[in-house]
């Protein structure tokens, strides 16, 4: 064991000096958005990269476009065993031909949460944590960083729309990274600056209870380096027991906050307002992507940008071109007869969240939602509050579970959220009858605002529904 820790700190210590000739990396779950961050970081030190993943997508075949190496087929002869390196996601089914062959054959394999922290851990590091808005809010950061001419590397978990890309490489040694909770990865990390968003339950699959899962993201605090800093959303600090020697708390509008919005203004799907942190004001301040709850995560961001002194003028300008994340609250059509959102919600307060921002946003359109469930657990674990959630939607279409990792569970389907809702609002449809139905709608003058949201697939169905609705609404 030991061999094999000196063996992965040596690499990646010898990458990160640009000492990468003749080194291999090979990657199980190449095409997740966590893992394709850091197979372009090890690509652009030089090392050649390959790997395997189950469906190709438009992320793999970007990747393929960027010169990697890939594979679809669970098959132990398509392994780059002259690798020096296999890193694998935990997403990858312990069954799995290629990750049983490797660990039975003593290749050194590390699971991609250790190889991140490795990685970032040498430099200053920002790290963002939460059940959800962790990926909008470190691509916040990253992207005032790299605007400002600050400086970073970036591990994002989502294709940022400014440089259609979830990793950036750069001079500084700072880096800004998303903390992944799933599997307690983000407790591989220490980070200089830590950001904790939201902590409501999921993956109750591996915490099993909702206190474990509160627990972790403690631990995850106290992993912050000496003379570091906690940027925690407002509430979470006093209830749960997060303690630090530098703290700071923040809300989108809570004057009790450290650090909290003001003077908010929205118009045509945009917001105005200004930021306070503790004694000093940034003002002038927009936001050109919708939801009250991306507000709050760019005052989180702001805070960061403040703490490390990037000048006012340079946080307003960077906000304000900051043009999102694809699928957080992204506008797909935008005119003033119809609205289009995508959105990768898949948990009950994400969904919550989106609803309300959109109706917030667009209060006299129609809100229809296509939300197509992710995971079999957490609809069993969660369907109450789903149901509670989509009953804010005037409109709800349910597409079967994306079973993701997962085995079907027996009485676990889309049917018994639907049970749970007002019958008047939810019916249940199969993916590839879906863009018929909203053509349908659409047709008959019932469609004002159309909202997609699920961390599946349902992603390739953004493409045939913007189509139909930009045909159909130009007759």
């Amino acid at each position: 064991m030991t061999d094999q820790k000196n063996h992965i700190n040596n690499f990646i210590k010898d990458v990160s000096l640009g000492e990468a000739k003749g080194k291999r990396v090979y990657f199980l779950g190449i095409g997740g958005i966590g893992m394709s961050a850091i197979a372009r970081y090890f690509k652009s030190r030089g090392v050649v990269v390959s790997g395997y993943d189950k469906t190709e997508t438009a992320l793999t075949l970007k990747l393929t476009e960027e010169g990697f190496d890939i594979h679809f087929t669970d098959d132990v002869n398509l392994i780059d065993k002259e690798s020096s390196l296999f890193i694998y996601t935990p997403a990858i089914p312990k069954n799995h031909k290629a990750f049983n062959y490797l660990i039975e054959n003593g290749f050194p394999i590390y699971k991609r949460s250790e190889v991140l922290g490795l990685i970032i851990n040498m430099s200053y590091n920002i790290c963002v944590a939460g059940t959800h808005g962790k990926t909008t809010t470190s691509s916040m950061i990253a992207h005032v960083l790299r605007d400002s001419d600050f400086g970073c590397n970036a591990f994002l978990g989502g294709i940022t729309s400014n440089y259609n890309t979830n990793f950036w490489t750069s001079e500084k040694n700072v880096c800004v990274a998303e903390a992944d909770e799933y599997d307690r990865s983000f407790l591989k990390l220490t980070p200089d600056v830590a950001v904790i968003t939201s902590i409501d339950p999921d993956h109750l699959d591996i915490y099993e209870t909702a206190e474990n899962f509160v627990d972790a993201f403690v631990s995850f605090s106290q992993k912050i380096k000496s003379g570091g800093l906690l940027i925690i959303k407002f509430g979470l600090d006093k209830s749960h027991g997060f303690e630090s020697e530098n703290q700071l708390t923040y809300s989108v509008d809570d004057i009790n906050a450290d650090c909290f919005a003001f003077n908010i203004m929205h118009k045509n799907g945009s917001y105005f307002f200004d930021v306070q942190i503790k004694n000093q004001a940034v003002m002038g301040l927009s936001l050109h992507m919708g939801g009250m709850h991306n507000l709050e995560n760019a005052v989180a961001a702001i805070s960061v940008a403040k703490h490390l002194g990037i000048s006012d003028e340079k946080i307003i300008h960077a906000i304000a071109n900051f043009k999102g994340v694809k699928r957080r609250f992204e506008y797909i059509v935008q005119t003033s007869e119809l609205i289009m959102i995508d959105d990768y919600a898949h948990h009950p307060q994400e969904l919550s969240a989106l609803i309300q921002g959109a109706k917030g946003l667009f209060a006299e359109k129609k809100c229809t939602l296509i939300f197509q469930p992710h995971l079999f657990t957490r609809t069993r674990d969660f369907s109450t509050a789903f149901a509670a959630s989509l009953n804010m939607a005037d409109e709800v279409f349910l597409l079967p579970i994306y079973p993701a990792r997962e085995l079907p569970i027996e009485g676990i389907n889309s049917e018994m959220i639907a049970a749970l809702m007002n019958n008047s609002k939810v019916k249940c449809f199969s993916k590839t009858a879906i863009v018929e139905i909203v053509k349908q709608k659409l047709e008959a003058g019932e469609i004002e605002m159309l909202i997609t949201a699920g961390a599946g697939d349902i992603d390739t169905l953004v493409e045939p529904l913007k189509n139909t609705l930009i045909k159909l609404s130009s007759k």
